[in-house]
């Protein structure tokens, strides 16, 4: 079965997690993607924030992206997933958690992502269905 070391993107940056949102979204904009993990100064995924996190979390709310940090989106426990975890278990995380981009972690160590585009190139159609429609339920 294809694992997500097989189908994860391995070019991938990420944000400090004491870096200001401001940073956050020109680093976004440099590398043409809509969202970054976060990483502690631990080198632990501390999350992933979203352009969409950032113009409705706090542009929406009138906040100032350079004076909030992207730690402080991230919350609870990050969600990723094993760079030798299956495809089921991708499809498993995703659905449960609602997600559409998983960071890849080999130990604790950042390895790649995969975006709901690398699963659907990589699996059959029914699979990938059924997650898009459990994704689409609650509209995100």
């Amino acid at each position: 079965m294809t694992t997500a070391r097989e189908i994860m993107t391995t070019d991938v940056t990420c944000v400090g997690e004491n870096e200001y949102l401001s940073a956050a979204a020109k680093k976004m904009a440099d590398l043409d993607v809509g969202s970054l993990p976060i990483c502690g100064v631990d080198n632990k995924i501390k999350g992933v924030i979203t352009d969409r996190d950032i113009v409705v979390k706090v542009l929406g709310k009138g906040k100032d992206p350079n004076s909030i940090t992207a730690g402080t989106l991230a919350q609870g426990e990050a969600i990723t997933i094993g760079a030798d975890d299956d495809a089921r278990e991708i499809l498993r995380t995703m659905s449960q958690h609602q997600v559409r981009r998983l960071p890849v972690i080999d130990g604790t160590s950042l390895v790649g992502i995969i975006a709901l585009a690398d699963v659907a190139r990589a699996m059959s159609d029914r699979p990938v269905g059924d997650l898009l429609e459990a994704l689409s339920q609650n509209g995100r």
